[in-house]
């Protein structure tokens, strides 16, 4: 193999692949990155970059001049690095044997290959299934995976409910302490049966930064039988496994009726809580005091130092404490993408709702954020 690529392009390219790759391979080839010189899917010559672990694959193609076609597979992080720190010059990557080098103005580097038929065949995208624009995936997809798991004991936890609705799409997160759903319309392929599917939250996250952006079309793809789901949009193609788990039954746990409402200031209230959260110890909550038109932040004791904070707020219902863990209530109005929010629920034990609202305090959009209280002592 014998290219020329331009700097920026090929490493957008390769940091984009790197980042889906295990951190610890249980292969070495499972954390090479596959360069391939030849046509592109346009016909036109280019190097395609390519990453796969069984789970997660990603592909993206950049424009090349090629003097003679290959495949090359290297070390995805290692080479990630270098292309980072190339100068703003063309880059040449040459590969004889076992070895491959790139030069980059005076910079040269040498890296050994890996045996390119050990590398696992990647996948085809899956069925086409509908399309949305980019930056009302991205938006989405970062509003709900806010509420995902982390502990990986828990897979139904960690994963991103998808549910096919004729042209509303659904998504949904839990970690059993809060939850996250957007309902949007999407235009979804002639014939897409209704469906619904389970996606690792963390790799949607990652697909949703590149794909998300205003101007691109991210087309989805699904096989249930195969357990994929595709995204592509921008030049780059990404398939990943679906989790074979049981999400939980959300929509019960969703309330139908409120007795208290509250209309909020986001970044006001977010700043309070910021501030008198510092006091708090960590797992520890912050308490909101709801009265007339009035709204008093406190937290910490006599122990460990208190604060507390009062904001002006538009509320019905009775006089009330409910208490929330700092952060999550913070994710949880910074997902809002909001100036203003509607705080709605019933008791201090039973969950609350945040939704976004315009100017009027009217709701907006189809976002809801749902926080279970943290039970007061006594």
């Amino acid at each position: 193999m014998k290219i020329r690529v331009e700097r920026d392009g090929l490493a957008d390219a390769v940091a984009w692949v790197a980042r889906s790759l295990p951190t610890r391979p249980s292969v070495p080839v499972l954390g090479g990155v596959l360069l391939e010189a030849g046509a592109g899917p346009d016909d036109t010559d280019a190097l395609t970059v390519s990453g796969f672990d069984y789970e997660v694959s990603a592909t993206v193609g950049v424009p090349a001049t090629i003097a003679d076609g290959g495949k090359a597979l290297v070390s995805g992080r290692l080479l990630a690095d270098i292309t980072k720190a190339l100068p703003a010059q063309p880059v040449d990557i040459t590969v004889d044997g076992s070895r491959a080098t790139i030069t980059c103005g005076s910079a040269r580097f040498s890296l050994p290959t890996m045996p390119v038929e050990d590398y696992p065949q990647l996948p085809a995208q899956p069925t086409f299934a509908g399309e949305l624009a980019g930056d009302t995936f991205g938006q989405a997809v970062a509003q709900v995976a806010v509420a995902s798991g982390k502990d990986d004991t828990l897979p139904m936890l960690t994963g991103m409910r998808l549910e096919i609705t004729g042209d509303t799409l659904t998504m949904v997160a839990t970690d059993r302490f809060r939850l996250a759903m957007k309902e949007f319309t999407w235009q979804p392929a002639e014939g897409m049966e209704d469906a619904a599917v389970l996606v690792p939250a963390r790799t949607l996250a990652e697909a949703a930064k590149s794909l998300g952006t205003s101007g691109t079309t991210v087309r989805l793809g699904l096989s249930s039988s195969e357990g994929l789901l595709g995204l592509s949009g921008a030049g780059r193609y990404a398939t990943t496994r679906l989790l074979d788990a049981e999400f939980p039954p959300y929509r019960q746990l969703l309330p139908s009726q409120h007795t208290s409402r509250a209309v909020l200031d986001v970044s006001a209230l977010a700043e309070a809580i910021k501030r008198v959260s510092l006091v708090a110890e960590r797992g520890t909550q912050v308490r909101l005091e709801f009265a007339d038109q009035s709204l008093r932040l406190t937290a910490g004791g006599d122990d460990e130092g208190s604060a507390e904070e009062e904001l002006p707020v538009e509320y019905e219902g009775e006089q009330v404490t409910i208490a929330f863990n700092p952060g999550y209530l913070s994710d949880g109005l910074a997902a809002l993408n909001s100036d203003r929010a509607e705080l709605t629920f019933t008791t201090p034990n039973r969950p609350a709702l945040i939704k976004p609202t315009d100017a009027e305090g009217n709701v907006v959009s189809g976002y809801l954020y749902l926080l279970m209280p943290v039970r007061l002592p006594g």
